[in-house]
């Protein structure tokens, strides 16, 4: 019988260790959100339409860093959830806004606490140094690939 080894972090893609710590961020995440009945994604839309400032499709999608047509089937759950809502656009009534719920907005509150300590505990495991490093290394590299 064979054991599968992992490669030392050295050996392994800078790809591929980014898509490790995202599952793993992500995994974190879920454990705080999932006996709330709430998936990652939904907390993503909601964090983001917390300021109670409607956001179009597309302006939406970039901030949750979604396609639009992935976006578009996950707003029509959390629309049937009550979680969010869709009205026109009162400068463009062609266009549609997304608005976070009142039911939206209390699990937003509810949660927003729990959230921010699984992401200062994921902060203080790299130790304050080392995680100011990692933010700035990984907002740099954001940066060049969004030009």
């Amino acid at each position: 019988m064979s054991r599968i080894t992992k490669s030392p972090a050295s050996a392994r893609s800078l790809h591929s260790l980014l898509v490790e710590a995202s599952r793993r961020a992500t995994a974190d995440l879920e454990r705080v959100l999932g006996p709330q009945g709430l998936p990652v994604e939904f907390w993503r839309v909601l964090e983001v339409l917390s300021d109670e400032n409607g956001r179009s499709m597309s302006v939406l999608a970039d901030a949750v860093s979604m396609k639009l047509p992935s976006l578009s089937k996950l707003i029509d759950r959390m629309v049937a959830q009550a979680l969010v809502q869709r009205a026109p656009d009162p400068l463009d009534q062609r266009r549609v806004l997304v608005y976070i719920s009142d039911v939206g907005l209390e699990k937003v509150r509810g949660l927003r606490g729990s959230v921010q300590k699984q992401r200062s505990s994921l902060e203080s495991s790299l130790g304050t140094e080392a995680g100011r490093e990692l933010k700035r290394l990984l907002q740099a590299f954001i940066g060049e690939r969004s030009s």
